[in-house]
């Protein structure tokens, strides 16, 4: 029997459980694969908004994740909130060693091929830059932390419109203007670009996924009536992330990740006096 993909999840925890590494592990879980994480930060926060933060310890993040990859060895990594410039900067740092950590970590394990037209081992990079609300929850030095040291190592990068106006320094409204700027990050970074639609207007939902050589392809659903969908990002990027551990195609695994994603809205249990949960819990992968 196969073993399950070791997907490891660099993120802040939410304590109502609807986003970050909750999210991630649940997600993880639930698609078959074998969830570890590394947390950034601690945060008490429901689906009203979040009452307090405290972000961790650069040295114990890299301590938690040179744990697990010297350990468990890892098929694919999901970066989430990293909350401050000097986190980015170990991430980084640590990122730089996996494959060197990881050679050491294989514990009898399968290989798995490198994937056609990504990094040999796949990460799934989540800028969590802006909040629903549209608050920006990292300032100007992580930012460029992010974009000059993590972009360059990534696999796929999932910003929503917010985040790619940020990290193209542009305005996105149009589906034109939103693959002309998920191009110019792909191009410069040699990262591929799956830019969320989510916040564009009509009942259409349009992800575009964009090649570092340019190549672009559209991803469209029907927009969900509904409130709950507090940790729609966290939940399709480590789906993602989970799908390329397996041995996915990119495009495969960004198609798997959203019917996921939509079914566990459709699942959402209600919780919550405002951007309530998705039901993880009631998906089963197939």
């Amino acid at each position: 029997m196969n073993k399950p993909a070791r997907v490891l999840a660099i993120a802040g925890s939410d304590s109502c459980g609807g986003a970050g590494v909750q999210a991630d592990i649940k997600t993880i879980t639930m698609l078959g694969g074998y969830a570890m994480t590394a947390i950034t930060a601690v945060t008490a926060q429901n689906t009203t908004g979040v009452q307090a933060i405290e972000v961790l310890s650069d040295t114990l993040l890299m301590e938690q994740v040179a744990a697990c990859v010297e350990d468990i060895g890892v098929d694919a990594i999901k970066i989430g909130m990293l909350g401050n410039e000097e986190l980015v900067r170990a991430v980084a740092a640590i990122l730089v060693l996996m494959p060197e950590i990881g050679a050491r970590s294989e514990l009898g394990h399968r290989r798995r091929k490198p994937l056609p037209g990504v990094k040999r081992l796949p990460i799934v990079l989540d800028p969590v830059m802006v909040a629903t609300s549209g608050a920006r929850l990292s300032d100007k030095a992580t930012t460029e932390a992010m974009i000059s040291r993590l972009l360059p190592l990534a696999t796929l990068l999932t910003p929503n419109l917010p985040e790619l106006d940020i990290l193209a320094e542009t305005r996105c409204e149009t589906v034109i203007e939103i693959k002309l700027a998920a191009a110019k990050i792909a191009a410069t970074h040699g990262i591929h670009v799956l830019a969320k639609g989510g916040h564009l207007a009509g009942d259409r939902l349009i992800d575009i996924l964009v090649s570092p050589a340019g190549e672009a392809t559209e991803f469209v659903g029907s927009r969900i009536d509904t409130p709950h969908t507090h940790g729609t990002g966290c939940t399709l990027s480590s789906a993602i992330a989970t799908y390329l551990g397996m041995g996915l195609e990119l495009t495969e695994a960004i198609g798997k990740a959203r019917e996921f994603v939509r079914a566990a809205i459709e699942a959402a249990p209600g919780f919550g006096a405002g951007n309530g949960p998705m039901g993880h819990q009631a998906v089963r992968e197939t």
